[in-house]
């Protein structure tokens, strides 16, 4: 096998240490930006579920800010956001490159759409369920806890499936800029140096992140519709 790696991949096995090191900082980047998100993403879609017209906590003025907010940001391209975030993020971590400085950037682009999975997840619970919670004399705070996000979980999960694949691109993208990561291996040592095994290699790890992933993503939702 290694002899077979020398032959095609002689740069690879070179160059082995670092790729691995670049891994884990991908890996490190998708779990702390996914678990930030993940945290402000539910709370922004569940806010924007239970404030639209009609539902428990309506509210039109929070729930057209917030939305217009979200709308905002995710018509923004990752790429001209990182460049964007460059005062906050130098502001809020100290640095705009490194595995530090891809993380504010990293949350500020994958949270509007962690958000709008959320509030589609949600949205997609029988409204009769609800109803009957409120006749009952459930107050917001436990239709919120037992019905929305209990009775949403698989589509929760399903969500955050699909943003933490994104942000495995996202944090390939802020490697380019010098994020760290894949991304960052792939650009220094890859595309500057014309080492097409480096790219393949990182193309092929990337996909089977990815497709690790979503069989998890796909398994737990499994579970949980059952």
């Amino acid at each position: 096998m290694l002899e077979l790696l020398n032959t095609f991949m002689p740069n690879v096995v070179e160059l082995f240490p670092d790729m691995m090191k670049a891994l884990g900082e991908t890996i490190l980047m998708v779990v702390i930006a996914g678990s930030i998100s993940t945290a402000i993403g539910i709370i922004i879609g569940t806010i924007i579920v239970v404030t639209r017209p009609g539902n428990i906590l309506e509210n039109n003025a929070i729930y057209s800010t917030v939305g217009k907010i979200i709308n905002i940001f995710r018509s923004i391209p990752f790429v001209i956001l990182l460049a964007a975030a460059v005062p906050f993020t130098r502001l809020i971590v100290g640095t705009t490159i490194g595995l530090k400085g891809a993380i504010v950037p990293l949350v500020l682009g994958s949270v509007p759409f962690v958000a709008r999975q959320i509030e589609s997840a949600l949205l997609d619970i029988d409204k009769g369920i609800i109803e009957a919670a409120q006749a009952m004399g459930a107050s917001p705070f436990e239709i919120i806890y037992r019905i929305l996000l209990k009775e949403g979980l698989p589509g929760i999960v399903y969500a955050l499936t699909i943003t933490t694949v994104s942000l495995i691109g996202f944090s390939a993208v802020a490697g380019t800029v010098g994020g760290g990561g894949l991304g960052d291996f792939a650009i220094r040592y890859g595309y500057q140096y014309f080492k097409t095994d480096i790219m393949v290699a990182t193309i092929i790890i990337l996909l089977i992140l990815v497709n690790g992933i979503q069989s998890f993503g796909d398994f737990l939702l499994k579970k949980l519709s059952h």
